[in-house]
């Protein structure tokens, strides 16, 4: 759900205990509409995400690690020249606003001591992160609006702000009883729901709904339900809850949810920052994921629809051979007619001696040709035909192989953590022809080498989980002992999981983490009783000639498990 109002609110509070006269020792930009404060509080070190994303945007304390790009943009390079060694002096909400004004004390080019503001509007597709100076004029934001853009509100370096226009909405804590009960009285007949999000500012879709559930849809009730929340509002008797579908989250928000029944846990967090760490910490990755790997993504995508195009044409094409023999047939019959063909004819009718019934057929035959060449035509069709079928199941079968490895190289670039994982992934499709090899000035690129994801079972065996095809390869051809047990899900695209075993015999449960984990990263991560086989690594061989991550393997059993994000969570070594 997107942040509201209300939720924002509990989040100042939050940020105002964490921060206030704190200061600002790092800045970064991990991602293209994400800053991350590093603030050196009274209460110790923490990281002040700021972001402006569209589709999330929020501000918030978080524990999670970001990689950053080799160069810093343009923005987070402003940032660090007005904002490093500064001190946060106070953070604000306008009322019902979706607004944060952190208002900064600072030190200039000439040594004084001078006022500056950050604003973050989170406000969805218009969403921003705005830096001000002492007068309030811009000095630049994360995403510039013209007249073109906006003809109401522009956001340029050098304008005085302006607070983003006001909705034609009441306050729902802050209108009159009569302002209230004009709009419940509902004269055009919507549902109540509607009604409250047309004439209330600040509600969100999901709080609509549940103070209409509450309510029991009676108008009367429902001005109650509103007494209440401006209530619980005004004495910030607010708490984090997450709301969570089969072990997933799926909404979050200030009050305890119960329109949704049994089917849907309401789940309280110990704080707001730490619910939208865990609600975003997916989402983010592949949001992130995306933005960087956009340019995979496609020429990975277009190679596989290309190979899925071939190999449906070859498919056809060989089904086509399948019926070769009546060629032959028909060439029979030609011959045994000879001596009623004559050239110029194009058809001949004639009995098929190969019909138990000896009906009478009509043979296509090419007016061009003499009887002996026509007959000698269908003789070649089926020569052809015979060679077709055999070339075409070898086709077929790289075929195959070609667009397993193009489907592995997709979940390759799901699991990729960051620009690193992501320039390996280059490297390995530039070394198999898939993108061109970028051309350097003298030296030849310095070939990079990520790490696989470490984990550590309950039982205290290291696990390690591949990322990529390259990895998959490292792990289980050349790092893996012959003794350590291999894991992959059955005929599904994932990663090759490697269960270090130090040359003794792994206890049952760390063989099921480590099976669980195999399922959580490949394709079937949605999916219930995934089947991962696993065998030791001696087990295990690459054949010649073989693609990146593709491998055979004998002797193996089957474990039917459960993906489980939670305990990946839990097992990761960070």
């Amino acid at each position: 759900m997107p942040l509201d109002a209300i939720c924002l609110s509990a989040l100042v509070e939050e940020l105002r205990a964490a921060l206030l006269g704190g200061k600002i020792d790092k800045i970064y930009q991990p991602g293209r509409d994400d800053v991350v404060l590093h603030v050196r509080g009274a209460a110790g070190n923490v990281k002040l995400l700021l972001s402006a994303s569209p589709s999330q945007p929020r501000a918030q304390l978080t524990e999670l690690s970001r990689e950053n790009p080799g160069t810093p943009p343009m923005f987070c390079m402003l940032l660090r020249k007005h904002l490093i060694g500064g001190r946060i002096l106070d953070i604000t909400q306008p009322p019902m606003e979706r607004l944060v004004d952190f208002r900064l004390e600072t030190i200039d080019e000439l040594g004084d001591r001078v006022e500056r503001r950050l604003v973050l509007e989170c406000m969805g597709r218009r969403a921003n992160l705005i830096l001000l100076d002492a007068d309030g004029r811009i000095v630049d934001c994360l995403r510039r609006v013209d007249g073109d853009m906006s003809s109401r509100r522009q956001v340029l370096p050098g304008m005085f702000y302006r607070l983003p226009p006001a909705p034609d909405k009441l306050n729902p804590f802050t209108c009159t009883q009569e302002e209230r009960a004009a709009v419940l009285a509902n004269p055009m007949g919507k549902s109540l729901e509607k009604v409250l999000l047309d004439g209330f500012t600040g509600l969100s879709p999901l709080i609509a709904r549940e103070l209409v559930f509450r309510s029991e849809e009676q108008s009367g009730r429902l001005a109650e339900e509103l007494d209440k929340l401006r209530n619980n509002v005004k004495e910030k008797r607010f708490a984090p809850y997450l709301l969570l579908r089969e072990d997933k989250p799926v909404d979050f928000t200030f009050l305890p949810i119960l329109q949704y029944g049994p089917e849907t846990e309401c789940r309280r967090c110990e704080s707001f920052s730490e619910l939208l760490d865990g609600f975003y910490e997916v989402r983010d990755q592949a949001e992130r994921t995306r933005q960087r790997g956009q340019d995979l993504i496609r020429s990975v995508t277009n190679a596989r629809d290309r190979v899925a195009r071939k190999l449906a044409n070859q498919e056809r094409e060989l089904e086509a051979t399948f019926d070769r023999e009546r060629l032959r047939e028909l060439g029979d019959i030609l011959t045994s007619n000879l001596h009623v063909m004559e050239r110029g004819m194009e058809v001949l009718r004639a009995v098929d001696f190969y019909d138990p019934e000896c009906r009478e057929i009509e043979i296509k035959l090419d007016p061009l040709l003499y009887p002996q060449q026509n007959a000698a035509k269908y003789y070649k069709n089926y020569n052809r035909a015979k060679t077709a079928e055999k070339m075409l199941t070898i086709q077929i079968e790289k075929g195959e192989k070609e667009l397993e490895y193009l489907n592995s190289v997709l979940e390759s670039i799901a699991l990729a953590e960051g620009e690193r994982d992501l320039q390996e992934i280059r490297q390995e499709l530039t070394d198999t022809g898939y993108l061109r090899r970028q051309k350097t000035a003298a030296k030849r690129e310095k070939r990079l080498s990520g790490k696989p994801m470490e984990f550590r079972s309950s039982s205290g065996l290291r696990i390690s989980v591949g990322k990529n095809n390259s990895q998959n390869d490292q792990l289980t051809t050349r790092m893996a002992s012959r003794g350590d047990i291999w894991f992959h899900t059955q005929k599904i695209h994932g990663s090759h999981v490697i269960l270090w075993t130090g040359g003794e015999d792994p206890d049952a449960r760390s063989l099921q983490e480590a099976a669980a984990l195999a399922a959580y990263y490949s394709q079937a991560r949605e999916s219930k009783k995934v089947p991962v086989d696993y065998t030791p690594v001696k087990y295990v061989k690459k054949p010649a000639g073989a693609r990146p991550g593709m491998v055979i393997y004998t002797t193996y059993q089957t474990a039917y498990v459960d993906p489980d994000g939670e305990l990946a969570r839990r097992l990761r070594v960070k």
